[in-house]
């Protein structure tokens, strides 16, 4: 069952662009970060992050998800 925690983490990867980043945003360790987002993906059955580089990026599905979460999370 995906999590309000998840959501924030996902959102925070989508905006920052790297897990370092969501995880000093969000004041976890990055694996904390890294697990969240693969716990969501294997929940929703769909890649949302893919690495580019150093960093990440959002795949389709990631773009129209993070515009989803933004709504529901204001």
């Amino acid at each position: 069952m995906m999590t309000l925690t998840q959501l924030r983490t996902f959102l925070a990867v989508a905006e920052t662009g790297s897990v370092r980043a969501a995880a000093e945003h969000l004041v976890v360790t990055e694996p904390a970060v890294s697990s969240a987002v693969a716990a969501l993906q294997k929940e929703l059955e769909l890649a949302l992050v893919a690495k580019d580089g150093r960093g990440l990026r959002l795949t389709d599905a990631g773009e129209v998800y993070a515009g989803y979460v933004r709504g529901i999370l204001g």
